[in-house]
């Protein structure tokens, strides 16, 4: 059985040659545009043929240079219990990470459109729902009958790296505009499911 270049000879460096390609690879995304293996190489002062080694196409790059930050929740230590205060706060949370993130999101969004049976980008993993699922966790005691599932799916829906692009590259808003738009849809969407199971609470009584 052959064993994979970068676990045999000079582990160590190897390691790190990998990181500079990557953190190559961030920078070049971060300045507007999509970076081949080469181009890593060469912002990294390495080899093509050495990079070639770590990285055999583009699409391997680019996963690799996806956000490494992936926490359990995107709330502060201190945030509050009551359902909007919570997923607003949550939501400040979400969209600072988006942004910060952005030019790599961009690049998993990109990956997110081509080959359904290759190594799923960020954007297919579905974390972001575990964390809007965290931020809606008193909704099951305040209020059992919403469904927190649904109802992260659609704020995730509405309120992703896609839809912030979309506001600031089609809608022509600025990053705080955009942030503050994602904030907003998200507890309108909180808003209607609150009251949806008030409306058929009251109807059943």
């Amino acid at each position: 059985m052959s064993i994979p270049y970068e676990a045999s000879g000079r582990v160590e460096q190897k390691t790190r040659t990998r990181q500079a390609l990557v953190e190559a690879a961030r920078e070049l995304l971060a300045g507007g545009s999509t970076p081949r293996v080469e181009d890593a190489a060469v912002r990294a002062r390495i080899s093509r043929t050495t990079a070639y080694r770590y990285f055999a196409n583009q699409r391997s790059l680019l996963l690799a240079a996806q956000p490494q930050m992936q926490p359990d929740t995107l709330l502060p230590p201190d945030a509050p219990r009551e359902p909007r205060a919570r997923l607003a706060a949550f939501m400040s949370g979400f969209a600072a990470y988006n942004l910060r993130w952005e030019p790599q999101l961009r690049s998993a969004l990109r990956l997110s459109l081509e080959d359904a049976t290759a190594e799923r980008p960020l954007l297919r993993r579905g974390r972001a729902i575990g964390w809007i699922e965290d931020a809606l966790a008193p909704l099951a005691n305040d209020h059992p009958h919403v469904d927190r599932h649904a109802l992260a799916v659609a704020i995730r829906s509405a309120t992703g790296i896609e839809s912030l692009i979309w506001l600031m590259d089609i809608a022509g808003q600025t990053r705080d505009e955009a942030a503050t738009t994602v904030r907003g849809t998200a507890l309108a969407l909180l808003d209607a499911a609150l009251a949806a199971t008030g409306d058929a609470a009251a109807a059943a009584t």
